[in-house]
């Protein structure tokens, strides 16, 4: 297994941010608590990639302000063979209420999950000790659960992904992790209690939203001259070389952006004064890429100057999801079928992924230059990049669904589009944002505000230390044991 080494981070910084009641809350209340109460031991948390996605970028923002309070948190990658990560992408979709691949979900595919699951046990062990807690994120460790429940530790699965809509599909994924987590699990975390399944006694059933870090690359303030630098300098907008961009990174060390997107598009790249209807998200077909395309291509283009980026991670830089290839690769065959005039103003970005604090800032500048940022997921527990685009001060039109109803205010503070399918919908709400800069100031503010409001680290970390305690009662009462020390 990988180890994934996150520095901490000062969490009196968020200061700037949030005000010192929620802070004291934080520091004094919360922080002091869980330490007192682990008394030495940690959390150990087990994901399935150190990059991209929004469980890894969700560990970027915590771990450090954990680490900071004093508490030993550290962070594992597991490792798996291609049908592993078949098998759980497969799940992905079924927990979204799609069939995926199609294929099966039976005793040769638990089978399967249970040995690499043993595997990476067998590794981790090493790293934890009695009365630990282990957090296991999404489907992919949930195989390791009775193992790591055997060792004394109180164990917490958290579910980032969901849908309030049972079918066939999400029966079918719940049917087959049961098993798996029902016996050995001693606290479950969900975005929404709606996308918690039947079988979840209520005692146990925890929601947490997930928070963005004001401080990191990806959020921290930016001048517009500073994010055009960025754009020139990766090639997304014209209007001279950008040859020396610096920053500073996540632990405070100054540094140099160094690599360049790899981007499909005819011609040269637009303006700086262009408008830019912006979508970030990874190559999945939740995200609905193509669906994005051609609503901007059959709406927006009347009479209007705009160009879409449709921007998402280097299609190799991430271990478990097998099918980003694919995506980009219909999303790039339907962009060929384009008029030309059309594909003159539609970009496909792949964004490097070798350094994070690099690729956060690229994201940064993107959202921040973006005239209208858009989420058209199908499905979405929680828009990460909703989130991040809503405090930059962003007018944002997003789908309906989910989590995104918890983030976005129709009217208020972002646009909704009921029907995420509906591209006469989404081209009309884009339109109508690129038409009134007045409203896109007003939906940009309250935007902002309802961020710094609900998904900031210390909002969220004070749930996470409820559910922290919650999993050590529950583990001391089923063993009926002291607790170890180390």
């Amino acid at each position: 297994m990988e180890k994934v080494y996150v520095p901490a981070r000062s969490t009196e910084a968020l200061a700037s941010v949030v005000s010192p009641e929620r802070l004291s809350a934080l520091l004094d209340i919360g922080g002091a608590r869980v330490r007192g109460a682990l008394d030495g031991r940690g959390i150990v948390n087990v994901s399935s990639t150190a990059v991209g996605g929004g469980v890894a970028e969700m560990l970027h923002v915590m771990l450090p302000y954990t680490r900071d309070a004093g508490i030993d948190s550290s962070w594992f990658v597991l490792e798996g063979d291609d049908r592993f990560f078949e098998i759980t992408k497969r799940l992905h979709h079924r927990i979204h209420g799609s069939p995926g691949d199609g294929g099966p979900l039976g005793p040769a595919e638990a089978e399967h999950l249970a040995a690499i699951g043993s595997q990476n046990a067998d590794q981790l062990e090493a790293s934890v000790v009695p009365g630990d807690v282990v957090i296991l994120h999404d489907p992919q460790p949930a195989a390791t659960a009775a193992i790591v429940a055997s060792w004394g530790t109180g164990v917490v699965w958290r579910c980032h992904i969901g849908t309030e809509h049972s079918n066939e599909y999400t029966e079918q994924a719940w049917a087959f992790l049961r098993p798996f987590l029902e016996p050995y699990v001693d606290a479950y975390v969900f975005t929404r209690r709606e996308y918690a399944p039947d079988w979840v006694p209520a005692e146990l059933l925890h929601v947490i939203h997930p928070a963005i870090d004001p401080l990191s690359p990806k959020n921290r303030p930016m001048d517009d001259d500073v994010a055009r630098d960025v754009l020139r300098y990766v090639g997304l907008i014209d209007g001279g070389l950008s040859t020396h961009v610096t920053f500073t990174r996540s632990d405070g060390a100054p540094g140099r952006l160094m690599h360049y997107a790899d981007i499909v598009r005819n011609g040269p790249p637009p303006s700086p004064n262009t408008p830019l209807v912006v979508q970030v998200s990874r190559w999945d077909p939740l995200k609905d890429m193509s669906g994005v395309m051609h609503g901007f291509v059959d709406a927006v283009l009347d009479g209007l100057d705009a160009h879409l980026v449709l921007a998402g991670p280097v299609v190799t830089s991430i271990a478990d999801d097998p099918e980003a290839a694919q995506v980009l690769n219909q999303v790039r065959i339907e962009w060929m079928d384009l008029p030309h005039a059309a594909r003159n103003r539609v970009q496909l970005v792949c964004l490097p992924m070798t350094d994070s604090d690099e690729n956060g800032l690229i994201v940064n500048a993107l959202q921040r230059h973006a005239t209208v940022v858009v989420q058209k997921s199908l499905e979405e527990g929680f828009g990460l990049t909703v989130a991040e685009a809503m405090f930059k001060g962003k007018a944002v039109v997003a789908s309906g669904i989910g989590g995104i109803r918890d983030q976005i205010t129709h009217g208020v503070d972002g646009l909704l589009v009921d029907d995420p399918i509906d591209l006469v919908d989404f081209g009309a709400s884009v339109t109508r944002l690129l038409r009134d800069p007045a409203l896109r100031d007003s939906l940009g503010a309250e935007a902002r505000k309802k961020v710094v409001d609900k998904f900031l680290p210390d909002t969220s970390l004070t749930h996470w230390g409820d559910v922290i305690l919650a999993a050590m009662e529950r583990d001391r009462s089923r063993r009926a044991i002291p607790q170890p020390s180390r």
